[in-house]
């Protein structure tokens, strides 16, 4: 089947917005016939719009791109490092989204399904980018740029926190990212990187002590005498 076209504002500024739980985005104004905004459960709402998205619906497809696109270039700017190629990462995904979603089979949600399809294309990105060797002796390139809570962060924490985040398993930093600077659920976390609920929060917690380990100064002689 052919590669329909999406409708979708991809050249259009996002800022990074916090997320807004239970909040309904309303789609655009020429996606006419859609159900009054009455409020309804997360649950029936992601099954709504994955059924919307299988018919072919791309108004739903602008409608996923609403609630989450902001959130998902955040996400793929801390991995990728650089907004250009976060950008790239998130119109692959919604172009993989539409190409799969027959697949969907609805193991977990909708919306879990579509952020792991978005972190393995960001990890295939890194990837490919390696084996090309592009950024061969620039090393700020392949190091995540984080967008932490605190804007005010000094840029020195900053970059101590991003080489040190570098250092970490991909499987870590990927926890560490979505949980700390992301502020997405241990739930959600092991639909989208397939694994347990304990499993991500022991892998955090692992995260957690190995920046720790990095980024505390060296202890002096006469203060692990005392």
């Amino acid at each position: 089947m052919g590669t329909m076209g999406l409708a979708l504002p991809w050249k259009a500024r996002i800022s990074s917005l916090p997320r807004e739980r239970g909040t309904r985005v309303e789609p655009s104004e020429h996606c006419a016939g859609d159900p009054s905004p009455a409020a309804v459960d997360a649950l029936s709402e992601d099954a709504a719009l994955a059924a919307a998205c299988r018919s072919g619906d791309l108004c739903a497809y602008e409608r996923l791109y609403a609630m989450h696109g902001a959130r998902m270039k955040n996400l793929a700017r801390n991995v990728l490092g650089n907004p250009v190629d976060a950008e790239d990462a998130v119109q692959e995904t919604f172009l993989k989204v539409q190409r799969s979603i027959a697949t969907f089979r609805g193991q977990s949600s909708f919306v879990t399904w579509t952020y792991r399809i978005l972190i393995n294309t960001c990890y295939d990105a890194r990837r490919s980018r390696l084996r090309k060797k592009e950024v061969a002796n620039d090393d700020s390139e392949e190091t995540p740029r984080l967008e932490p809570r605190a804007p005010g962060a000094h840029p020195a924490l900053r970059m101590a926190l991003e080489r040190a985040l570098a250092k970490l398993t991909q499987h870590q930093r990927s926890v560490f990212l979505l949980y700390e600077v992301e502020g997405f659920r241990h739930a959600e976390i092991a639909g989208m990187l397939e694994m347990t609920e304990t499993a991500s929060k022991n892998t955090l917690f692992q995260a957690k002590k190995n920046l720790r380990q990095m980024l505390e100064p060296p202890r002096s002689s006469a203060a692990e005498a005392r």
